[in-house]
Parts: C-alpha cells; sequence; structure tokens
C-alpha cells in the first residue's frame, strides 16, 4: 500500500509556527524528520518552502503555490494544486507532506497517515495543525520524550493510520 503521510510538530494547542519560523528546537525530533523522510518526495506551500535555508538533502521537493510565475530559490518542482503534487508521488512508497497549516488543512482528506510530534506546551503561533478527528484516525504508537539539556519542552511521537 503507497503512503501519503502527514509529519508536523505542535504544540498542545496545535500551534505550528510564528513569522514562518518554529517556536521551540528540539534537536531529536529534527533527526526523527530526516530519518523518516530522506529519501522520499516532499510536498510543502511556498512558505515552508522560503522558511528553509537551502534545501533538505536526499529529498525531492514539491512545493504548492498559487504563484504562476513563481521562481523558487532553489532547485524543486513547483505545482498549483494539492492534487497535482500528490500525482508526482506516484512512484514514491511513502511521500510526506510537510507544511504548511493551509496544506496540513487540505491533507487531511488525502493523507494515509500523520506522525505528529506532540510538545507538551502551548505557544503563541499564526498557523496551526488541524485537529485530527479520532473517528477517521486510529493512534498506531506513541513514544514520550521528556525534555533534557537539548530540550526544552517534553514531546511524544505520535504515529496515526486513517481507519478506513
Amino acid at each position: 500500500m503507497r503512503k501519503l503521510t502527514i509529519i508536523a510538530a505542535a504544540g498542545e494547542n496545535n500551534a505550528l509556527g510564528i513569522d514562518n519560523d518554529l517556536p521551540w528546537h528540539l534537536p531529536d525530533d529534527f533527526k526523527r524528520f530526516k530519518k523518516l523522510t530522506s529519501g522520499h518526495k516532499i510536498i510543502m506551500g511556498r512558505k515552508t518552502l522560503e522558511s528553509f535555508p537551502k534545501p533538505l538533502p536526499n529529498r525531492e521537493h514539491i512545493v504548492i503555490t498559487s504563484q504562476k510565475n513563481y521562481t523558487p530559490k532553489f532547485e524543486c518542482t513547483v505545482v498549483h494544486s494539492l492534487e497535482e503534487a500528490i500525482e508526482l508521488t506516484k512512484g514514491d512508497a511513502q511521500a510526506f507532506i510537510i507544511g504548511g497549516g493551509e496544506i496540513y488543512r487540505q491533507a487531511m482528506d488525502h493523507a494515509t497517515h500523520i506522525e505528529l510530534t506532540r510538545i507538551h506546551a502551548t505557544f503563541e503561533a499564526d498557523t496551526f495543525f488541524p485537529e485530527i478527528d479520532l473517528d477517521e484516525w486510529a493512534l498506531l504508537k506513541e513514544a514520550y520524550h521528556p525534555k533534557d539539556d537539548r530540550h526544552k519542552y517534553d514531546f511524544t511521537y505520535l504515529t496515526y493510520q486513517r481507519k478506513r
């Protein structure tokens, strides 16, 4: 079965970010993101792409924008709808939706899995992760990570699979 996975980190209030940046720094979550997405196609919105200082290595970037003449700052495939982006991932056994908030909202009806890092704090934000409808999604596994000298917050990795 081909997987289309939403991958995100969000606070208890579903905060994703503010001013096109993350309000936290969690090195182990970055490592997990890299491990899971490496070698795969990643779908994101224009603002998410523009928040990167450079392309993410060993991943094919697919960027969704409504701007018809958009020129990205580094090599990627530009499309104008989520459906177009998903079509381009057909050859990948597991493609990832990596943000931002509007792309996550659109992707909830298309995704087969969600990899969510739930950060156990609330944050001021201007972008939020959509609510996960537990009638539609089953929690497959969870792994708790306590705060430590490298992580200011406790967090839990949550893996969901669509029920239908």
